[in-house]
């Protein structure tokens, strides 16, 4: 019997990583085989990927032509949320629509489980955000926890 795979979605927002964190609560890392830790670039983005949790600038270069470095800093901040964890850790960028490359990455890995945050607060309102949960909920091949920020 294999461990469970599990997809992670990020969009560089603190409420993606909260969602990453709290899957601890959801599953033990010891049945866990795999971690893969998401964030989808949109090609017709009109605004950067925004980037709250990674190391990248923190004022992107409005002239570059691609916001790679950004959503590969935050990935990587959200990757290190399982750091010690037994399974294989691993990250990666995409350029697409959000939701359809969040269920093609699951699809590939044979996800049993994707992680998304809703409500996302970033400025790349077009990856996490409620319809992009909803959608990824909807075409998912696999269970899909959908994660909300605790009001205070």
């Amino acid at each position: 019997m294999t461990g469970t795979k599990v997809v992670v979605a990020t969009d560089g927002s603190l409420q993606s990583l909260e969602a990453a964190r709290s899957l601890c609560g959801y599953v033990d890392p010891a049945r866990v085989e795999e971690v893969l830790v998401v964030a989808v670039l949109s090609p017709t983005a009109a605004v950067p990927f925004r980037d709250e949790i990674g190391t990248a600038s923190p004022t992107p270069d409005p002239t570059a032509p691609s916001y790679r470095q950004e959503a590969e800093s935050a990935a990587a901040v959200v990757a290190a949320a399982f750091d010690g964890w037994p399974g294989r850790i691993r990250s990666q960028v995409r350029s697409g629509s959000a939701a359809a490359e969040v269920v093609e990455a699951a699809e590939e890995v044979g996800a049993d489980l994707i992680v998304v945050a809703s409500g996302s607060k970033g400025l790349t309102r077009t990856v996490l955000l409620g319809s992009t949960a909803m959608r990824v909920q909807h075409s998912a091949p696999c269970s899909v926890l959908v994660w909300r920020p605790t009001r205070h």
